[in-house]
């Protein structure tokens, strides 16, 4: 687990789903790894349709969790690979397009993750842990 305060990172996991859906991104999941992974508490992982898209739904994260007072540690990808992360330790951010994402396989490799409900069309202020 990650040395921020767990509410803090479920704050910015959150933050950032919200901001990712503004963008219209799609298939929006927050993993939560805190037992997991012991290194971060939340993947957050989104799809986005393009290239641009994808550029966009990263820059709006970024610019949300910054107007919190987060920066990430590092930004890596760039949008013609199709996959771009958002590194604030805590958290994670996974930005895709569709196909890299189906590729790729995230949610298989930590298929035992508990995943926390998120309602896009709500922009769900507090989810709740759910199983998948």
């Amino acid at each position: 687990m990650s040395t921020v305060d767990t509410t803090e990172s479920r704050a910015l996991a959150v933050t950032a789903a919200a901001a990712a859906a503004g963008k219209k991104a799609s298939d929006i999941r927050i993993l939560d790894l805190g037992e997991l992974l012991g290194i971060t508490d939340y993947f957050v992982l989104v799809s986005a349709t393009n290239d641009r898209q994808l550029g966009t739904v990263v820059d709006e994260v970024q610019d949300k969790a910054a107007a919190t007072g987060r920066k990430p540690r590092r930004r890596e990808g760039t949008t013609d690979t199709g996959w771009m992360l958002l590194d604030y330790g805590d958290v994670v951010v996974h930005a895709f397009t569709t196909e890299q994402r189906e590729y790729y396989g995230l949610e298989r490799l930590w298929r035992d993750a508990p995943v926390l409900a998120f309602d896009s069309a709500r922009s769900a202020a507090d989810p709740v842990a759910v199983n998948e």
